[in-house]
Protein backbone atom coordinates (compact mmCIF):
# COMPACT_ATOMS: atom_id res chain seq x y z
CA UNK A 1 0.00 0.00 0.00
CA UNK A 2 1.03 3.61 -0.80
CA UNK A 3 2.15 5.42 2.58
CA UNK A 4 2.31 8.77 1.04
CA UNK A 5 -1.22 9.52 1.68
CA UNK A 6 -1.13 8.52 5.33
CA UNK A 7 2.36 10.43 5.56
CA UNK A 8 1.11 13.60 4.27
CA UNK A 9 -1.65 13.20 6.59
CA UNK A 10 0.55 12.90 9.44
CA UNK A 11 2.87 15.60 8.64
CA UNK A 12 0.27 18.09 8.02
CA UNK A 13 -1.28 17.57 11.31
CA UNK A 14 1.71 17.53 13.19
CA UNK A 15 3.53 20.33 10.83
CA UNK A 16 6.76 17.83 9.94
CA UNK A 17 7.69 13.97 9.74
CA UNK A 18 9.59 12.18 11.63
CA UNK A 19 10.31 8.14 11.93
CA UNK A 20 7.58 7.89 14.89
CA UNK A 21 5.07 9.30 12.31
CA UNK A 22 6.19 6.90 10.02
CA UNK A 23 5.63 3.65 12.68
CA UNK A 24 2.54 4.92 13.45
CA UNK A 25 1.36 4.82 9.80
CA UNK A 26 3.05 1.55 9.23
CA UNK A 27 1.51 -0.21 12.71
CA UNK A 28 -2.08 1.42 11.44
CA UNK A 29 -1.87 -0.15 8.53
CA UNK A 30 -0.96 -3.56 9.95
CA UNK A 31 -3.15 -3.13 12.78
CA UNK A 32 -5.93 -2.84 10.57
CA UNK A 33 -5.34 -5.34 8.26
CA UNK A 34 -4.65 -8.04 11.23
CA UNK A 35 -8.11 -7.37 12.12
CA UNK A 36 -9.49 -7.56 8.56
CA UNK A 37 -10.54 -3.56 7.79
CA UNK A 38 -10.75 -1.56 5.03
CA UNK A 39 -8.29 1.45 5.48
CA UNK A 40 -10.35 4.17 3.74
CA UNK A 41 -13.52 3.71 6.22
CA UNK A 42 -13.76 5.19 9.55
CA UNK A 43 -14.39 1.99 11.88
CA UNK A 44 -17.04 2.21 14.75
CA UNK A 45 -15.97 -0.86 15.93
CA UNK A 46 -12.16 0.04 15.95
CA UNK A 47 -10.67 1.01 18.98
CA UNK A 48 -6.67 1.99 19.49
CA UNK A 49 -5.04 2.33 22.07
CA UNK A 50 -1.98 3.75 21.77
CA UNK A 51 1.24 3.42 24.38
CA UNK A 52 2.31 7.32 24.38
CA UNK A 53 1.75 10.25 23.04
CA UNK A 54 3.35 12.44 20.34
CA UNK A 55 4.67 11.92 17.14
CA UNK A 56 3.45 8.30 16.89
CA UNK A 57 -0.08 8.50 17.83
CA UNK A 58 -0.22 11.53 14.83
CA UNK A 59 0.65 8.19 12.34
CA UNK A 60 -1.32 6.02 13.77
CA UNK A 61 -4.59 8.26 13.77
CA UNK A 62 -3.98 9.65 10.06
CA UNK A 63 -4.71 5.71 8.92
CA UNK A 64 -7.04 4.75 11.37
CA UNK A 65 -8.98 7.68 11.84
CA UNK A 66 -9.62 7.05 15.50
CA UNK A 67 -9.74 10.00 17.56
CA UNK A 68 -10.62 10.28 21.28
CA UNK A 69 -13.36 12.70 20.31
CA UNK A 70 -14.95 9.93 18.95
CA UNK A 71 -14.24 7.53 22.03
CA UNK A 72 -11.95 5.29 19.33
CA UNK A 73 -9.00 5.95 20.76
CA UNK A 74 -7.18 5.74 24.19
CA UNK A 75 -4.12 6.85 25.57
CA UNK A 76 -2.08 4.59 27.88
CA UNK A 77 1.15 6.86 28.34
CA UNK A 78 3.37 4.00 29.38
CA UNK A 79 6.07 6.15 27.34
CA UNK A 80 6.46 3.25 24.55
CA UNK A 81 6.00 3.29 20.75
CA UNK A 82 3.33 0.81 20.56
CA UNK A 83 -0.42 0.08 20.35
CA UNK A 84 -3.08 -2.21 20.14
CA UNK A 85 -5.94 -2.50 17.83
CA UNK A 86 -9.28 -3.90 19.00
CA UNK A 87 -12.19 -5.09 17.14
CA UNK A 88 -15.00 -4.15 19.63
CA UNK A 89 -17.71 -6.44 18.02
CA UNK A 90 -15.36 -9.73 18.20
CA UNK A 91 -13.31 -8.64 21.36
CA UNK A 92 -10.21 -9.46 18.83
CA UNK A 93 -6.82 -7.83 19.96
CA UNK A 94 -3.41 -6.97 18.36
CA UNK A 95 -0.55 -5.11 20.14
CA UNK A 96 1.60 -4.12 17.86
CA UNK A 97 5.41 -2.71 18.83
CA UNK A 98 8.74 -1.96 16.92
CA UNK A 99 11.32 -5.42 17.07
CA UNK A 100 13.76 -4.45 19.44
CA UNK A 101 16.82 -3.87 16.94
CA UNK A 102 14.94 -1.63 14.28
CA UNK A 103 17.09 1.61 15.11
CA UNK A 104 19.83 -0.21 14.76
CA UNK A 105 19.17 -1.92 11.53
CA UNK A 106 17.98 1.07 9.60
CA UNK A 107 21.78 1.91 8.47
CA UNK A 108 21.04 -1.86 6.08
CA UNK A 109 18.33 -0.10 4.84
CA UNK A 110 19.82 3.36 3.95
CA UNK A 111 23.21 2.36 3.17
CA UNK A 112 24.12 5.78 2.00
CA UNK A 113 22.63 7.68 5.31
CA UNK A 114 25.32 8.74 7.57
CA UNK A 115 22.66 10.44 9.79
CA UNK A 116 20.89 7.96 11.79
CA UNK A 117 17.33 9.97 12.06
CA UNK A 118 17.33 10.25 8.18
CA UNK A 119 18.60 6.50 7.97
CA UNK A 120 15.35 5.57 10.14
CA UNK A 121 13.23 7.81 7.92
CA UNK A 122 13.77 6.21 4.69
CA UNK A 123 14.25 2.53 6.41
CA UNK A 124 11.18 2.55 8.03
CA UNK A 125 8.89 3.10 4.63
CA UNK A 126 10.71 -0.38 3.44
CA UNK A 127 11.59 -2.55 5.75
CA UNK A 128 9.31 -6.04 5.20
CA UNK A 129 6.92 -5.63 8.21
CA UNK A 130 8.38 -9.22 9.87
CA UNK A 131 11.44 -6.98 10.46
CA UNK A 132 10.38 -3.83 11.87
CA UNK A 133 7.05 -4.78 14.08
CA UNK A 134 6.44 -7.25 16.59
CA UNK A 135 2.63 -8.06 16.13
CA UNK A 136 1.08 -10.14 19.27
CA UNK A 137 -2.70 -11.44 19.76
CA UNK A 138 -3.65 -10.22 23.27
CA UNK A 139 -6.62 -10.33 25.82
CA UNK A 140 -7.20 -6.72 27.22
CA UNK A 141 -7.00 -7.19 31.23
CA UNK A 142 -10.06 -4.59 31.58
CA UNK A 143 -13.64 -5.42 30.02
CA UNK A 144 -14.66 -3.75 26.65
CA UNK A 145 -17.72 -2.18 28.94
CA UNK A 146 -15.42 -0.91 30.85
CA UNK A 147 -12.71 0.76 28.49
CA UNK A 148 -15.77 2.10 26.20
CA UNK A 149 -17.92 2.82 28.91
CA UNK A 150 -21.56 4.21 28.04
CA UNK A 151 -21.83 7.80 26.74
CA UNK A 152 -24.57 9.69 28.17
CA UNK A 153 -23.84 8.66 31.63
CA UNK A 154 -23.86 11.26 34.23
CA UNK A 155 -23.51 11.16 37.94
CA UNK A 156 -21.68 13.59 40.85
CA UNK A 157 -18.70 13.08 43.24
CA UNK A 158 -20.01 12.96 46.68
CA UNK A 159 -16.98 14.45 47.89
CA UNK A 160 -16.20 17.34 45.17
CA UNK A 161 -19.31 17.29 44.11
CA UNK A 162 -18.04 17.85 40.13
CA UNK A 163 -20.06 15.62 37.45
CA UNK A 164 -18.53 12.24 36.45
CA UNK A 165 -19.25 11.13 32.63
CA UNK A 166 -19.12 7.86 30.50
CA UNK A 167 -19.13 5.52 34.06
CA UNK A 168 -16.04 6.77 35.21
CA UNK A 169 -17.05 6.90 38.93
CA UNK A 170 -15.76 4.66 41.34
CA UNK A 171 -17.84 3.20 44.13
CA UNK A 172 -16.62 2.93 47.57
CA UNK A 173 -18.10 1.59 51.09
CA UNK A 174 -21.92 2.60 48.82
CA UNK A 175 -20.26 5.92 47.48
CA UNK A 176 -19.78 7.21 44.56
CA UNK A 177 -16.44 8.89 44.01
CA UNK A 178 -14.51 10.48 41.15
CA UNK A 179 -11.30 9.31 40.81
CA UNK A 180 -9.36 11.79 42.05
CA UNK A 181 -11.08 12.13 45.09
CA UNK A 182 -11.01 8.59 45.35
CA UNK A 183 -7.67 7.53 44.85
CA UNK A 184 -5.68 10.72 44.11
CA UNK A 185 -5.41 12.67 40.76
CA UNK A 186 -3.12 14.33 38.87
CA UNK A 187 -3.16 17.55 40.21
CA UNK A 188 -3.79 18.91 43.78
CA UNK A 189 -5.60 21.78 44.90
CA UNK A 190 -3.63 25.02 46.25
CA UNK A 191 -4.97 26.22 49.30
CA UNK A 192 -7.61 29.67 48.63
CA UNK A 193 -5.47 32.89 48.07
Amino acid sequence: MDLQPFLDIASRDHNHLCPRQILGVRFGLKGMAVLGLEVSLRHKHLLVISETDGCFIDGVIAVTKCTVGHRTLRVEDYGKIAATFVNIRTGLAFRIAPNLDIRVRANEYAPGEKRHYFAQMQAYQTMPDEELMNIQEVILNLSLDEVISHSGKRTNCERCGEEIINEREMIIEGKVYCKSCAVGGYYEKKSAV
